[in-house]
């Protein structure tokens, strides 16, 4: 993102030099066995050696797709305010798309993703939770969210800080969005009933939400109506919620079927073809949502729609679910090539063992505790920016407070992840 920003095929090609090389190498058996991959302490005893395996594993390409993700929102928060950092990955004023854009939506999908994972037990369990109930569960994971957005909001105002009003609102935040959301999805489940699929929910959604943006004053008023009261100052924020809900019931659906496993058999031969059939199926699944973002924004035959962050409009939708589901295929496709032994386990601590030989890490702490890096990177932000005029440095003064913040960061969530702690927000 710095850099290496004008020379990415350089940067690639230095991570795969040593990759192939390593992989050039004869194996040895001796090494190897020495080697054998160990779990941490606090995966010990979580498993035993004659269990079998669960319908809900943790997969190792979804924890290296979150790390992944984590890392790079947590570094470009910062970096963004170096001159350093290249002005076409910042965040877009209405139209157009950049890495941050992504970011952002990115976050949301992968949301959507985990939040699967409570409703796959409840279909295991074969039991149905009333609305009621979902509103309140929704509600205890909506207020820290909420708090959190307010405690921004007054440091923002308080010490004066910088920030785009065109960006989500006078007083809306990023935090705001995440804390809306779980009622929404909550009260979006009961519409089950009567569609087929989450991704059916969200794509009628998208085109309802573009409809309204296209057919009606709504547009004008997100992008040029005065800000006279508290809806019109905050409109950027309030209005994208529901793009951002889209986005976050196409990573529901994302999650439904990648993380179950079925364990109607146990053999390599038949968890294999389990694999092949993901691949295939988050292959269909990335190429629909690239065909259908195609159709939405190409002048000549489609729609002829411009992506926009900003209105979180159905192009906007399209591209950040056919970018993570790519990314997503990609993750997984080199895990089946690489690491087989995890899709091929047929007891839990095999399994385990094959988890953490996969996975980075520093990615797997960053996946533990996203959320709360994700707060602490904000607050390690707001007090560089506060400390130093981060325009005016030089790019080696730049670099060196970049690297020590990473560093912070990273030491902390690897600290986190060896004691055993898991900061639920």
């Amino acid at each position: 993102m710095t850099l290496y920003a004008d020379t990415p095929l350089l940067l690639c090609g230095l991570f795969l030099v040593p990759i192939i090389f390593v992989y050039a190498l004869p194996p040895n058996p001796v090494i190897a066995k020495r080697k054998k991959p160990k779990l941490p302490p606090a995966a010990q005893g979580q498993s035993r050696p004659s269990s079998s395996v669960t319908t809900l594993s943790t997969k190792p390409f979804l924890t290296t797709y979150r790390g992944s993700l984590l890392v790079l929102t947590c570094l470009a928060i910062l970096a963004v305010d170096f001159r350093l950092f290249p002005r076409r990955f910042a965040k877009v004023e209405t139209w157009g798309t950049s890495m941050m854009d992504l970011g952002v939506g990115s976050f949301v999908f992968s949301a959507g993703i985990v939040a699967a994972r409570p409703l796959l037990k409840e279909r295991a369990e074969n039991r149905t939770t009333p609305l009621s109930q979902r509103l309140m569960h929704s509600m205890r994971h909506s207020f820290p969210l909420l708090v959190l957005g307010v405690v921004r909001l007054i440091s923002v105002k308080g010490l004066d800080y910088a920030e785009h009003v065109t960006e989500y609102g006078v007083h809306w935040n990023f935090f705001f969005t995440l804390g809306f959301l779980p009622p929404f999805v909550a009260i979006s489940q009961s519409v089950l009933k009567v569609m087929p699929s989450y991704a059916s929910l969200a794509i009628v959604l998208g085109i309802l939400y573009q409809i309204f943006l296209e057919c009606t004053s709504l547009k004008a008023f997100i992008l040029t109506a005065p800000r006279t009261d508290l809806l019109s100052m905050n409109r950027e924020g309030v209005c994208s919620l529901v793009g951002y809900l889209a986005i976050f019931l196409a990573g529901q659906d994302m999650g439904m079927f990648i993380l179950p496993r079925n364990l109607n058999s146990s053999h390599n031969a038949n968890n294999a073809t389990q694999r092949t059939t993901l691949l295939v199926r988050m292959g269909i699944w990335a190429a629909a949502c690239t065909t259908l973002y195609f159709f939405a924004t190409h002048f000549k035959y489609g729609a002829g729609l411009d992506v926009s962050r900003r209105l979180a409009n159905l192009p906007y939708i399209l591209w950040v679910a056919a970018y993570n589901s790519a990314q997503l295929l990609g993750f997984c496709f080199v895990e089946t090539v690489f690491f087989p032994a995890f899709h091929t386990a047929t007891d839990s601590k095999t399994e385990q063992e094959a988890y953490y030989a996969a996975t980075s890490t520093v990615l797997r702490a960053y996946n533990r505790n996203g959320l709360a890096l994700f707060l602490l990177a904000n607050l390690m932000t707001g007090l560089v920016n506060m400390t130093v005029p981060t325009l005016d440095v030089a790019p080696t003064f730049g670099m060196g407070i970049l690297v020590g913040y990473a560093t912070i960061l990273t030491a902390t969530a690897v600290a986190l992840d060896a004691w055993n702690l898991s900061i639920k927000l």
